[in-house]
């Protein structure tokens, strides 16, 4: 079948690291087949995408059933692990069917707040009581199918999740992520298959969750794959104890013993480390999920995430928990609550940290040729109002700062996923009434 081509005029456009006014951008199916700056008069035919184009932004770190406990979980007060008893409760009401439901809503959602695509961390695996579904893959089809309904691309992570903690068996509430052994979850994993919006990765789910003598055959499946493969780290001061008391060892070193760490990997939170596990994630070029409104909301500290950066590690960001779903607000917070730390401005630039949302942020996801406006990347593009009442003053040439420190998901207005427009003037083309489907879907599995 032939392709049509289709012509942007960028009003304003972020590429090559600068933002740059009049940007053609010239596409074929899914990708950009070239682009031209400094064109004041948009070519006959064009579409008109007026305000600040980004790359697609990435969201590289999800769980989608999180986002059942927005509201729910900020009421009272404790600690990351009172919170995770009400996400157990979620997790057990759902099915193939309602998780299609929830993640196509979320996804819609993400789409709406210019993310083209999503690294969802998958371990929701069995019905409850852990009995597999007659299709063993059908909760990770199941988001799959979630996100090409929704219009995003996604990497399916599937996590290794085989204890709950440091040797423990599964409590009740775990039994339907666990396989049983790395070798079983190899097996069920090898069975998804990738797809035009979907790619594969891996991920152990913690080194609490996976017994460190299964964690090298987790990393051997993604090596042999050249897949991601992702980890949670060190989110809690208690899972560091634990680790050290249990091997003498920190999860970082754990995971470099193991062949777990390098360019491939994502370490996300990365929150309470030494000066050693900082430079082992750096000297392997690990990339680090930075998830700030997650870490926030979770009382679980703030990251070294500038020193990472300083010692090798990309920085990417996910949305997590979905406290919030707004990558500028992750963006900014990862300045700012640094700034917080440290009583000093200025460790990241705006152009840092938009690299973090986009091009950084797919090559976690292993969507390496994505997040840049050029030609042979995928057209994927997330243009930003600069006429809100929040980004309007500032002259164009400053969008990267005004985007990053100004602008939040409600100012997305465009977005364009493969070279199809999936948002036009902030409504979703194709989950029409998305906070309708939130609503029903979220009332379904929290109601009493």
């Amino acid at each position: 079948m032939p392709v049509t081509p289709v012509t942007y005029h960028a009003e304003h456009a972020w590429t090559g690291g600068t933002v740059a006014s009049g940007v053609v951008i010239e596409t074929a199916g899914e990708r950009i087949t070239a682009v031209r700056t400094g064109v004041a008069v948009p070519p006959p035919g064009a579409e008109v995408l007026r305000g600040l184009t980004l790359p697609g932004l990435a969201n590289a770190h999800s769980h989608a059933f999180h986002r059942a406990l927005r509201g729910i979980a900020q009421r009272g007060s404790g600690t990351f692990w009172t919170w995770r008893d009400s996400m157990y409760d979620v997790a057990g009401r759902l099915d193939p069917d309602t998780y299609l439901e929830l993640a196509r809503a979320v996804y819609a959602e993400m789409a709406l707040a210019g993310i083209t695509c999503v690294g969802e961390f998958h371990y929701l695996h069995h019905a409850p009581g852990g009995t597999p579904y007659a299709d063993p893959n059908a909760m990770g089809e199941a988001l799959i199918e979630a996100a090409a309904q929704a219009g995003i691309r996604i990497t399916l992570l599937d996590a290794c999740y085989l204890s709950s903690g440091f040797g423990a068996p599964p409590e009740r509430h775990q039994l339907r992520f666990t396989d049983g052994d790395a070798d079983a979850w190899a097996v069920r994993a090898s069975a998804l298959k990738e797809r035009g919006h979907a790619r594969i990765g891996a991920a152990v789910h913690s080194v609490r969750a996976v017994p460190a003598g299964q964690i090298a055959a987790v990393a051997r499946w993604a090596a042999d794959r050249e897949a991601p493969l992702h980890a949670h780290l060190s989110e809690q001061p208690a899972e560091n104890q634990a680790c050290l008391a249990a091997h003498g060892r920190t999860p970082a070193r754990l995971l470099a013993d193991h062949g777990a760490l390098g360019p491939r990997t994502s370490a996300v939170h990365a929150t309470h480390l030494t000066g050693e596990d900082i430079g082992l994630l750096g000297d392997s070029r690990t990339t680090i999920c930075m998830c700030p409104t997650t870490e926030r909301d979770l009382a679980d500290g703030i990251g070294p995430a500038s020193g990472l950066a300083r010692a090798g590690s990309p920085i990417s960001l996910g949305s997590d928990s979905h406290a919030v779903v707004d990558l500028f607000e992750e963006a900014r917070a990862v300045e700012l609550d640094e700034r917080l730390r440290t009583l000093r401005r200025g460790h990241w630039s705006a152009a840092a940290l938009l690299r973090a949302a986009t091009e950084d942020g797919h090559a976690s996801l292993g969507w390496p040729e994505a997040g840049r406006i050029e030609a042979g990347a995928p057209a994927d593009l997330t243009t930003v109002a600069l006429d809100s009442v929040r980004t309007a003053g500032p002259p164009p040439s400053l969008g990267a700062e005004t985007a990053v420190f100004a602008a939040t998901a409600a100012d997305v207005r465009h977005v364009v996923v493969g070279g199809r427009p999936v948002v036009r003037d902030g409504v979703h083309l194709l989950v029409r009434d998305v906070p309708g489907a939130l609503s029903r879907t979220i009332a379904r599995l929290t109601r009493p």
